[in-house]
Formats: C-alpha cells, sequence, structure tokens
C-alpha cells in the first residue's frame, strides 16, 4: 500500500497564518503539523508516500522533509494548483499509485492511535470517532458493523460518529475519482466516493479509540497544541 497526504488548499479559515505559510506547517507544540499525519502512515508500515501540496509554499516541504530517507521511507512530491475536492488527489497521484492500494490522510488531521493496515483486503475502509458536534462533519449511520448510510454535515445527524481524514482505498479509487462530477461548490466530494464504495458494498469502518484532531480552525489549532504540549 501506497501513502498519500494531501496539504494542500487555501486554508482560509486560519487567516492570516496562511498568508504567510501553508497551514500543514503551522507548529503543533514543537513541530510541524505535518509530522503528524507523516508518522501515522509510517507507523502503519508505509514505505513510499506522496505529499501533495499548494504551488505558493511547494519548496518549504521539500526543504523541510527532503527525500525521506532519514526516516526511513521514501517521499515525492506534486502541486495541486488549486484546490478541487478531495478525490483530486487520486487524478494527481495516478502515477505514484500505479496499480497499488492507497491510504489518503489529511494533512491536518493528528490521530493517537496507530493502525493496523495488513487487514485490508481491498474496498474503502474509513476511520471514525465519536464526537461531540457531529453537524459539523460527515456522519455514518452503521448497524451491527454495516454502513447503512452517510451525509455530509447533517441537520439532524443520524449518529455520533464522524469521519475522520484517514481512508484506505484499492486500486478502483482511481477510477472513481475519475468518474465524480463536481457539487454546487465547484469540487468533488470525498463523500460521492464513500458512497460510491457503499452503493458497491466495498465499504467497511474502523472505530478510532484514541484521540483525534482535525486542525483547521484556530480552536482546534489551540487545543492540540495544548494537547501535544501535555503528552510531550
Amino acid at each position: 500500500m501506497r501513502g498519500i497526504i494531501l496539504a494542500g488548499g487555501k486554508a482560509i479559515r486560519l487567516y492570516p497564518l496562511t498568508l504567510i505559510t501553508s497551514k500543514q506547517l503551522l507548529p503543533v507544540y514543537n513541530k510541524p503539523m505535518i509530522f503528524y499525519p507523516l508518522q501515522t502512515l509510517i507507523k502503519a508500515g508505509i514505505k513510499d508516500i506522496l505529499i501533495i501540496v499548494a504551488p505558493d509554499f511547494s519548496g518549504h516541504f521539500v526543504r523541510l522533509f527532503g527525500d525521506g530517507s532519514q526516516f526511513g521511507v521514501k517521499l515525492s512530491y506534486a502541486i495541486q494548483p488549486e484546490p478541487k475536492g478531495l478525490p483530486e488527489a487520486f487524478k494527481i497521484g495516478e502515477w505514484f499509485i500505479g496499480n497499488d492500494d492507497v491510504a489518503l490522510i489529511l494533512g491536518d488531521n493528528i490521530f493517537e492511535d496507530d493502525f493496523d493496515i495488513k487487514d485490508f483486503v481491498g474496498g474503502e475502509t474509513i476511520f471514525i470517532k465519536k464526537v461531540l458536534d457531529p453537524e459539523r462533519y460527515g456522519v455514518i449511520e452503521f448497524d451491527n458493523k454495516k454502513v447503512i448510510s452517510i451525509e455530509e454535515k447533517p441537520t439532524n445527524p443520524k449518529s455520533n460518529y464522524a469521519i475522520t481524514g484517514l481512508y484506505l482505498f484499492d486500486n478502483q479509487v482511481i477510477k472513481y475519482a475519475k468518474e465524480l462530477k463536481p457539487s454546487k461548490r465547484g469540487e468533488t466530494e470525498i463523500i460521492d466516493l464513500h458512497n460510491k464504495y457503499l452503493s458497491e458494498k466495498q465499504l467497511t469502518y474502523k472505530i478510532v479509540k484514541g484521540y483525534w484532531e482535525d486542525a483547521g480552525t484556530f480552536q482546534s489549532l489551540l487545543k492540540v497544541n495544548m494537547l501535544m504540549g501535555e503528552k510531550l
């Protein structure tokens, strides 16, 4: 399995901080934010990783990580010229994925858990976490380990389980991503990929037991800085 870290976008929710640097290079306690998703993939046993970045700060990531040899992995880089949705990662990274399966992690997602990917046998696996404010996220409805439905930021959530920013896909994801039509926002949507796998009865989930944070707002960035400071 190969890994992709999606670290593009404009991160307008964090302006003016992100006018001068990438969101994923902002500090989380004692290191840039992107170290955390990189470590998540490395601990899962993934050794070949593509980092997709916005053009303005692409050189900063190369200067930070180089070829990845200091971490015992191989790092590659690609540019996302403009944010057109998370599924764009699979079109941009098609050359990198080749015929392999792929893990996608968002560059602002920080996990406490270590993840075992050895039992992945195909389809898509999403990682879910019980939250207090599910209306902010994609929400999964499930029963007896079977996914029933997925809704994006529902007004009346059917559960308190949010879909986190870590996903495992088989190689079909490249084809499915190319078939997606942009939403009213002008972007392709990750929830449409989830629903495609759900319609094919190939969507499974795992529950995140430890800490998880999407550090994309000032409040969550402050929260995760304080948490990491306590842990280290």
